[in-house]
């Protein structure tokens, strides 16, 4: 029998609940997505190995984009990859002119996950013990103080070959000063600016000693200055997951916003194909529309449009995984019944004695589901569990009530029987009919 913590149990269940992808627990009710998954598992091999990938993943609202966001860093934290994600809104975005993009940064480091920290916030705990262990190592064979600030200046060097490498350097030199007097503000002080929350060059002057900050402009030299760094601390590479990239194609009206952040994805998307970055992997979330449209989305910008296009030799049948967009494949019939099977055994804690639907049910709420929704309940199942989550709930409830009146009969049609019955005239009604 496979065991599930309570913790888990509870953030899955009040995620799809609520319509939202679980932070803890997915391997408990993943399913589907094979080829999906390898492809992106083939590209974190290749990071491993100093390359640097990129892919956009492609599906309609609720077809599971966020999910395998969390799932394929989920599986990077295991292969001791560093994990940042954010999601991209009209004030946090890769261009902008008003501190949008340092906006954007400042989120992606808050988010850094490590296998230690899955659940983020571990930019500082990278730090700190990657501090300790250079203090430990060089101290062990009878140096001082200076031969440690030594040792990371050498360390370090290799990062002076990128933009504000040396500013960089000398922020985690401050930090170990800081690490080694006690002195938390000169440490938080090198923590707010590698997160980038420094606003003015003058303010990182008097706390640091450095003449450079995290702005606007360098949002992805610092990503890649920050992916040699993880390098260097002894893990894997960066993974940057980025959602939400419809807010790019839909919710700015600005043509020349769009355009501008549309050029950055390009500068990303030419450095990791041409390979001229290290250690680093994208993973850009979007709508099949927020890429294709032509006069919006990624498309529009003819440049991303030509790289982007799909392999004409690819069908339906004989899918290519190598190309930059992933599209995500629809569910499966039988895949849904798995995944409400998976759901199932997390709400009874994986004992089959507190089954509140049988495998018969099951298949008939699908049924049910196939009615009212069509082939939507599997190409994009978000709803079809949420609901699934919301029969549950009632029928741990109403222990005497049977899955049968409430699938049989299907929500609509109680729904409307409820409303037939509210508009019965009420015999003791006495102004239930009238004439003027």
């Amino acid at each position: 029998m496979s065991k599930i913590t309570e913790r888990e149990r509870t953030a899955i269940l009040q995620s799809v609940a609520a319509g939202v992808v679980p932070g803890i627990g997915l391997h408990h009710i993943q399913v589907g997505r094979r080829d999906e998954v390898a492809a992106v598992i083939k590209d974190l091999g290749c990071v491993e190995n100093g390359c640097s990938t990129i892919r956009f993943v492609a599906g309609g609202f609720g077809s599971g984009k966020t999910f395998f966001l969390n799932l394929m860093r989920t599986v990077a934290l295991e292969r001791k990859f560093v994990v940042a994600h954010a999601d991209i809104t009209t004030d946090r975005r890769l261009n902008g002119s008003g501190g949008q993009a340092r906006s954007l940064y400042s989120e992606l480091m808050r988010n850094v996950a490590t296998r230690a920290r899955p659940e983020g916030g571990a930019l500082s705990n990278l730090v700190e013990r990657w501090v300790g262990d250079q203090d430990h190592a060089i101290r062990s064979g009878g140096g001082d103080t200076e031969a440690v600030k030594a040792s990371l200046a050498k360390t370090l060097r290799p990062l002076q070959d990128f933009v504000s490498g040396f500013d960089f350097a000398t922020v985690l030199t401050r930090y170990y000063e800081g690490h080694l007097a006690d002195n938390d503000q000169l440490q938080e002080s090198a923590l707010r600016w590698l997160r980038a929350e420094f606003t003015t060059k003058t303010e990182a002057r008097q706390h640091l000693g450095v003449r450079s900050i995290i702005d606007d402009e360098s949002l992805y030299d610092y990503m890649k200055l920050f992916a040699a760094f993880v390098r260097i601390a002894g893990y894997a590479g960066l993974l940057v997951n980025v959602d939400e990239l419809v807010v790019l194609s839909h919710r700015l009206n600005s043509t020349q916003a769009r355009n501008n952040n549309y050029e950055a994805i390009l500068r990303i998307l030419n450095d990791c194909l041409q390979g001229r970055t290290q250690g680093l992997a994208f993973l850009f979330a979007g709508t099949d529309e927020c890429i294709q449209d032509r006069r919006r989305g990624l498309f529009s910008y003819e440049a991303l449009a030509t790289r982007l296009a799909p392999n004409r030799f690819a069908t339906n049948e004989k899918r290519d995984y190598s190309g930059p967009v992933l599209t995500l494949d629809s569910l499966t019939p039988e895949e849904c019944f798995v995944l409400l099977t998976n759901i199932r055994n997390v709400f009874a804690g994986y004992d089959p004695a507190r089954y509140l639907i049988s495998d018969e049910g099951i298949i008939e709420y699908l049924r049910n589901c196939q009615e009212r929704l069509g082939a939507t309940y599997f190409q994009s199942p978000r709803d079809t569990v949420k609901d699934f989550v919301g029969l549950l709930k009632v029928l741990e409830q109403n222990p005497s009530a049977g899955w049968q009146q409430f699938v049989t009969s299907g929500p609509d049609k109680v729904k409307s029987e409820h409303s037939a019955a509210s508009q019965e005239p009420s015999q003791d009604d006495n102004l239930s009919t009238f004439n003027l």
